[in-house]
């Protein structure tokens, strides 16, 4: 385990040293003129060397005194008043400064703790949840942490996965450049229609990934997906896959934290008219509330998380509920733009944090540290009496020793709003099963004014296709580009001719026009 925050004269802190001013030689010294101070934040508390101050960073766990051993053996200690708190109820924190942020320190007990992190692992983050792997790596049916943890028992087990993209059929490697930043548009109940009809393609396989041990691979994953499904290459949900399960255990840890915060207290004094035509949902949130999607993120000690704001709920002030378990983590909140300072919490495992109402859900937030070494002592094998628990146990610490995981869940959809109330709704997402010449399923997406009926598609030796229908003129011609005819492969651009895209769409009348990802 890294021994963090180091300490100054040991040879640690003097390699570090040596290391950070060989790094910096060369820097310029007005590098950071046109850093934003949400960005120079995040390059503080980024930063190995000198380790980041915490002296100013705000840590409620300092209040509890139950909470001074944990503290004191992470090593990583802020303070409880560099920020101003107001306590609430018993255990339930606001500040003033993020209107609708509550912190609910300590608020998951030990135990649950190790339950959630073994959910997390064991049961989540396999098929059918998605995950970051999945797209690129055929992964074990059984889940990637299953799989590790036969070969914990027998390294024959720790099986080569291999990768979803063959090199032989991949077109050349391209430079793709800079990366490509998405700016979504919010959620919303007036723009979920374009939303839910927005063309949203399978991403392609990495070309370049290679087959990688079971055991290798468990530190590659990120997240895994909770609920509705994310569509990361739109940053939108994509409502046609229809809803995953939400285990019941976190539902109940969700619904407990929600229905503890007197919402009377942190919102009552807001303005009705802040909360759109819903009006102050927050009066109903203790019946109405229900987390209905999410994503559990697997940070490892070098990951961080960069100023963000999530704008693909239609709903945009119900609850986000965020736990934290095993390492502790900085996360930073500041306001409606990267321009104002943020302020730092230190959040420790077993602390939530929910996120409520118009400012703070639309609040500029990230996590830009995981401080090493700061594992908590009741999620090691040496708080566990029971030798069977302890090796049981053993694997999961050795994971934890190096990670946070961190669940979070919302509630995508505002009281009230049902997306299949409208009677077009079936025309406007319609996914239709048809039967081609092959005898494979094909999934027709089509939006807005097009119709499936006595669309035939055909994809001979093609696995399967997916296609999205943009609007058209009254001749079948496609108005705009956003007609996608999705296959594996290489994309080709609109109106671009091939004999291929006859063949896969033959007969298909408004699909004479697309975007092909050609084989």
């Amino acid at each position: 385990m890294t021994s963090f925050p180091l300490l100054p004269h040991t040879p640690e802190y003097k390699k570090a040293q040596r290391q950070y001013l060989k790094a910096t030689k060369n820097r310029p010294p007005n590098i950071d003129q046109d850093w934003t101070p949400f960005r120079a934040a995040e390059k503080r508390f980024k930063a190995r060397f000198p380790p980041p101050d915490l002296s100013h960073v705000l840590d409620l766990a300092c209040l509890d005194p139950a909470r001074d051993p944990e503290i004191e053996l992470g090593r990583w200690k802020g303070s409880p008043t560099a920020v101003e708190s107001v306590k609430i109820s018993e255990g339930a924190y606001t500040i003033p400064q993020i209107p609708g942020l509550v912190i609910l320190p300590s608020f998951i007990s030990k135990q649950r703790q190790r339950d959630l992190a073994q959910w997390s692992l064991a049961r989540h983050a396999r098929q059918p949840n998605d995950t970051n792997l999945d797209v690129h790596y055929v992964l074990p049916e059984e889940g990637l942490w299953n799989s590790h943890m036969k070969a914990k028992d027998d390294p024959q087990h720790d099986i080569m996965v291999q990768p979803r993209a063959s090199g032989s059929e991949l077109p050349p490697l391209t430079d793709a450049g800079p990366r490509q930043l998405i700016n979504n548009e919010s959620g919303s109940p007036e723009t979920f229609q374009t939303i839910s009809t927005t063309p949203k393609p399978p991403q392609a396989p990495s070309p370049t990934v290679r087959p990688a041990s079971v055991s290798s691979l468990v530190y590659k994953l990120r997240w895994a997906n909770i609920g509705w499904f994310y569509h990361w290459g739109t940053k939108q949900y994509d409502f046609t896959k229809g809803r995953g399960v939400i285990d019941d255990e976190l539902r109940s840890v969700c619904n407990d934290a929600v229905r503890s915060i007197d919402w009377t207290t942190v919102h009552g004094a807001s303005d009705p008219s802040e909360w759109g035509t819903g009006g102050p949902e927050w009066e109903t949130w203790e019946q109405t509330y229900e987390p209905d999607a999410g994503i559990v993120n697997f940070y490892q000690e070098k990951d961080t998380l960069m100023a963000h704001v999530d704008r693909s709920e239609i709903c945009a002030t119900s609850p986000l509920v965020s736990i934290s378990l095993g390492n502790i983590a900085v996360f930073l909140i500041g306001g409606l733009t990267r321009d104002t300072e943020p302020i730092p919490i230190v959040l420790r495992s077993g602390d939530i944090i929910v996120m409520s109402g118009p400012a703070c859900r639309r609040a500029y937030h990230g996590v830009p540290r995981i401080l090493e070494g700061s594992l908590p002592s009741h999620l090691k094998t040496e708080s566990l009496g029971d030798e069977a628990l302890k090796k049981e146990w053993q694997p999961y610490e050795d994971y934890l020793c190096t990670t946070r995981i961190n669940i979070n869940v919302r509630q995508v959809f505002p009281k009230g709003f049902n997306p299949y109330a409208d009677s077009n709704y079936s025309a406007k997402v319609l996914k239709v099963k048809m039967e081609n010449d092959s005898g494979v399923l094909v999934d027709l997406y089509v939006p807005r004014k097009c119709s499936a009926t006595n669309r035939l598609i055909t994809s001979k030796d093609h696995a399967s296709v997916q296609i999205s229908i943009a609007d058209v003129d009254a001749d079948g011609k496609a108005l705009n580009t956003t007609t996608t005819f999705a296959l594996c492969g290489q994309v080709r651009s609109q109106g671009e001719g091939d004999d291929s895209i006859n063949r896969l769409a033959t007969k298909a009348g408004l699909l004479r026009n697309v975007w092909s990802y050609q084989k």
